[in-house]
């Protein structure tokens, strides 16, 4: 059970939505790191927090679908191969730190290559979009990925994006909040296939991650530059990388 009575757990959802929301993410990684110092189990942690995920990656699609940043185009492939193997690996357990390692070592170097690279790269109008195949399997690996750890992958498909010019950086942030939204469903649908309960409790931090998302992704989509949300993406990529490798 969730302690409701508590301030700084809805607040630290808040502002994590907030910071992630910006760049098109739910921020579930965050949620993972606050919900473990929590009185929950790993296996109501993980429920709970991609609910969370699900809710304000849900709010930045919308706004940022308002803001004609989303492509259909560009998105199902990803999505098409990401969801049936979010799906399973949300059913199958890992305990290897060195994944951690790992994934962290891939989003550091991401981040930092993200915030330094050359001015204009990414601002193209129409960046050349790759076949439907590239995208299925790209979508495929990032999905089964996500479905281990319980996140929604959008922090592993923004720097494939953007490194790979695939996408601009409001095209990005749109594209992996829709992906966010289906791996969340596939990795809450697996795990309540295996038992998982919502806890009371859980209502109040959802409301508060609704919150900080309509917050984040207002600017994110309306009102800060391409540029300066490729540095804001760099910038949570790198918190994230530290939260894991630490974790």
């Amino acid at each position: 059970m969730i302690d409701s009575s508590s301030i700084w757990l809805p607040l630290g959802v808040a502002l994590i939505a907030l910071i992630y929301s910006l760049v098109g993410h739910g921020g579930a990684s965050g949620y993972l790191a606050l919900l473990a110092m929590s009185t929950l189990l790993p296996r109501d942690v993980a429920i709970t927090a991609l609910l969370i995920n699900f809710v304000v990656a849900g709010t930045s699609f919308v706004l940022y679908k308002l803001a004609h940043h989303f492509s259909w185009k560009l998105a199902w492939p990803f999505l098409a191969g990401s969801v049936p193997l979010a799906f399973v690996g949300s059913r199958l357990h890992l305990a290897d730190p060195v994944y951690y390692w790992l994934v962290g070592g891939v989003l550091l170097l991401s981040g930092l290559r993200l915030f330094w690279i050359a001015p204009g790269t990414t601002l193209l109008e129409t960046p050349p979009i790759p076949g439907v195949t590239v995208r299925v399997g790209t979508g495929a690996g990032i999905g089964l990925f996500s479905g281990l750890v319980g996140v929604g992958g959008g922090i592993f498909l923004s720097p494939v994006l953007l490194l790979a010019r695939w996408a601009t950086a409001k095209q990005t942030s749109a594209v992996s909040a829709i992906f966010i939204v289906a791996n969340s469903l596939a990795g809450l649908a697996g795990r309540f296939q295996q038992g998982g309960t919502i806890q009371p409790g859980t209502t109040f931090l959802v409301a508060a991650g609704f919150a900080g998302a309509l917050a984040g992704s207002y600017v994110g989509a309306f009102t800060i530059g391409q540029r300066a949300l490729q540095r804001a993406l760099a910038v949570v990529l790198v918190f994230a990388a530290v939260k894991l490798i630490f974790r």
